[in-house]
């Protein structure tokens, strides 16, 4: 039997330790998951590592918007990757594209040699890329572990045709690591039709801001999200999520306390 990964995405020191202390096994560090995630800073990661002790995978993100990056971008990314590697990152999580939807295969093969040992997650670039299969097929070209992916949908259960096609491509060659709206209530039904041994969620919840005084009219960024909400993991949701395999699987405990070796 394969191991199984819970891995939870988390851009605070807070998040991390509820993503650990509900049972996650693997964390994606970022920063701004408000905006899908930026690279976090080398101050969030050492503050991070010295309080969980699972693994962490860093993503590598320098702004928000698509994945079709300029040099200084590139540049930016190569010199993030050697960073986390030199701090001891378990992982990077990276991704590039070109104009045409087409995976960045010369970008991402530099970045991959910064990399050195590290593991590699193909993030969600994958998403909107034109090809899945061919870029599946490139990903294993280049040696990525991990493509992580909703089924180029915005939620995991509307893309699980693609998924299921995706794991099967795969052929046990890297994990189809499945994200956009994973919880404890579509897990037993992703695996039941997917047969992916590996799951990504932020298990947040929105919690009320401490600031008593606030100027309500005045917004710092994205004008439609109030600046008095926080994003925080659950380790309640990370719970259910992890005892949601208790249906298919006896053992629940033990299908999580492995980590694979990539």
């Amino acid at each position: 039997m394969r191991d199984y990964i819970l891995e939870c995405c988390v851009d605070s020191v807070e998040s991390a330790i509820e993503a650990k202390k509900g049972g996650a096994n693997r964390i994606e560090l970022c920063s701004g998951l408000v905006i899908g995630g930026l690279s976090p800073s080398k101050a969030l990661f050492e503050a991070v590592r010295e309080n969980v002790d699972i693994r962490i995978h860093t993503l590598l993100r320098s702004r928000f918007g698509d994945f079709c990056y300029t040099d200084y971008e590139h540049e930016l990314l190569k010199k993030e990757v050697r960073m986390f590697r030199e701090l001891g990152a378990d992982g990077v999580v990276i991704g590039t594209l070109r104009p045409d939807g087409s995976l960045h295969t010369e970008q991402m093969k530099e970045l991959i040699e910064e990399a050195g040992d590290m593991s590699i997650t193909l993030h969600r670039a994958f998403d909107m890329c034109k090809d899945p299969f061919a870029t599946l097929e490139q990903a294993k070209r280049l040696g990525i572990h991990t493509i992580l992916t909703s089924g180029q949908k915005n939620n995991c259960v509307e893309g699980i045709e693609l998924l299921k096609k995706l794991v099967e491509q795969a052929e046990g060659k890297l994990d189809i690591l499945i994200a956009g709206g994973v919880d404890g209530n579509v897990i037993p039904k992703l695996y039941q039709e997917t047969g992916s041994h590996t799951y990504h969620m932020s298990g947040k919840v929105t919690l009320n801001s401490e600031m008593k005084y606030r100027k309500e009219d005045v917004s710092m960024g994205i004008a439609s999200m109030s600046e008095y909400e926080i994003w925080r993991t659950s380790a309640e949701r990370i719970k259910k999520a992890k005892g949601s395999f208790s249906k298919h699987y006896k053992n629940t405990a033990q299908l999580f306390t492995v980590e694979q070796c990539f």
